[in-house]
């Protein structure tokens, strides 16, 4: 699995097939509501183009250069943008990894269910991958600390 510094903090579903710049206000209301603060820059695809701001966060889509720019420019330009980049395997591997593919629920509330419970298992699964490499290294400084050979079993 793709090691990210980020948890997923909102997950939204929706009843419908809609267009990608629709969805913004409804995961960024959610994300509001689980965080307790309003995001000030939404970094998203050329897929949301048309509006720049949405409830007082300004939205940032990819864009040509000036042909002028320093290579510097460009660089600083792009890094929000490979940030953002790194969430498309996450989606992934919440389709492989936790059962996103199909879902064997009933209706859009069972939609909303199963997302949320997807989000939430890799937030456990991330939460305890850092717990079990926290304790190893607590037992491997031990072990140098007392001198002696402390058995460890590391996880598959």
């Amino acid at each position: 699995m793709a090691s990210s510094d980020a948890y997923i903090v909102g997950a939204v579903s929706f009843s419908q097939n809609i267009y990608d710049g629709h969805t913004l206000p409804e995961a960024l209301k959610q994300t509001e509501e689980l965080v307790g603060r309003r995001a000030k820059v939404a970094i998203c695809d050329r897929g949301y183009r048309g509006k720049c701001v949405i409830e007082g966060t300004r939205i940032e889509i990819p864009r040509k250069p000036r042909k002028r720019a320093s290579a510097y420019e460009k660089r600083k330009a792009r890094k929000p943008f490979r940030r953002r980049a790194g969430i498309e395997p996450v989606i992934g591997h919440l389709k492989s990894d936790f059962r996103l593919l199909r879902n064997y629920l009933k209706g859009s509330v069972g939609d909303s269910i199963n997302l949320m419970l997807a989000a939430a298992a890799y937030n456990f699964k991330k939460l305890m991958r850092q717990i079990l490499d926290f304790l190893f290294l607590f037992f491997r400084t031990m072990e140098v600390q007392v001198g002696g050979s402390i058995p460890i079993r590391t996880a598959p």
